[in-house]
């Protein structure tokens, strides 16, 4: 299974999720939030994979990358920002 494909299960799950659960999202505040978070993402994955602490098997990654961090890492950081508002709002209610 490729990096994407593992992606691809868990955007639609936050996909679905964001559609019953926050029917009223707004994209402006999203985004506002998503821009810093990838920034962090961006700088401190970076580092990880400079490190050594974590690798990846170049064979199944699409081969774009942002520095060293190849392009699908970032689709955690978007489930995240997705679906961190969403099982907030089903958890105080």
């Amino acid at each position: 299974m490729t990096y994407f494909a593992l992606n691809l299960i868990f955007l639609t799950a936050s996909a679905v999720a964001l559609v019953f659960i926050r029917p009223k999202f707004q994209l402006v505040p999203t985004a506002l939030l998503a821009l810093p978070m990838l920034g962090v993402t961006s700088i401190f994955d970076n580092l990880i994979i400079l490190s050594g602490i974590v690798d990846y098997d170049t064979t199944k990654l699409f081969g774009i990358y942002l520095g060293v961090v190849p392009i699908e890492d970032f689709a955690y950081t978007v489930v995240a920002v997705l679906l961190v508002p969403t099982i907030w709002k089903v958890m105080t209610k």
